[in-house]
């Protein structure tokens, strides 16, 4: 193999050295985000860009195949995959925040089941999830009570709702689409979310809490609160405000709802 100075010689050219001193700088974001989507997801990267406050934040994306129909058991096949996909988001770079975005998905692997396969790669650095961001959220508004709003089939909004109740909140009611492929889950007009979310609500829920990543909820989470007068959660507003607050970002964010206005508590 020829070396990179004989070849030089060879074909004549030369690239000149500056001679001005370059001294580098921590590189772009100073708030850094990885973000591990499902390969179908066509919706929680564009939510997180469109509620970036500024460029201060950056967001480096990976994917994770996941399987169609979407049932528990094919959720739980996303577990072994996460290291693979954690690893390929700037592996020698600095990180703040590791986010594995799939609700259902966490509910049924289990967090820590999540935590760990992407620890195996990227160790200390906190690892956010939208169930764990959403009950956290939920505890920030002192609701004891919440309706559920949901795209998923009957077993995962099973598991979602025993998840759930297990760690924080009673659910008063399930409301759900129904819709058993991710495709379908991001074509749901935000229309469709807004009467949605207003049969998914109850009197005696305190908060309504809406799932998935997959779903446009976060357009018009403003919207929504106004037309229940009470605190709306989505999955990807969750999992924003906390991955944000975790790298260090506390200042208010506007126009995705009343929970990132809060700081992280």
């Amino acid at each position: 193999m020829r070396s990179a100075s004989s070849s030089s010689i060879e074909t004549g050219f030369v690239s000149n050295p500056l001679t001005a001193p370059t001294i580098l700088d921590s590189g772009p974001g100073r708030y850094r985000i990885g973000l591990i989507a499902l390969a179908s997801d066509y919706v929680v990267e564009r939510d997180f860009m469109n509620m970036r406050p500024s460029d201060d934040v950056a967001i480096y994306v990976s994917r994770v195949l996941n399987v169609n129909p979407c049932t528990v058991e094919n959720l739980r096949t996303m577990g072994p995959r996460l290291a693979d996909a954690a690893s390929l988001i700037i592996p020698d770079g600095r990180l703040d925040a590791m986010v594995y975005c799939c609700t259902s998905g966490t509910a049924a692997m289990g967090y820590d089941t999540v935590a760990e396969n992407i620890r195996t790669v990227r160790p200390n650095i906190p690892v956010v999830t939208p169930i764990t961001a959403g009950l956290r959220a939920l505890q920030q508004f002192d609701a004891k009570q919440i309706a559920v709003l949901t795209p998923y089939t009957q077993d995962v909004n099973e598991s979602l709702v025993r998840y759930i109740e297990a760690r924080g909140p009673r659910v008063t009611a399930t409301t759900s689409f129904h819709f058993a492929d991710d495709n379908d889950m991001a074509r749901i007009p935000v229309e469709a979310i807004i009467r949605a979310a207003k049969e998914a609500d109850r009197d005696d829920a305190e908060a309504l809490f809406i799932s998935c990543t997959a779903i446009r909820a976060v357009d018009v989470i403003d919207e929504i609160e106004r037309e229940l007068n009470k605190p709306v959660v989505s999955a990807n507003q969750a999992l924003f405000w906390e991955s944000v607050r975790t790298a260090g970002y506390d200042a208010p964010i506007n126009g995705y709802g009343k929970l990132l206005k809060m700081e992280l508590s």
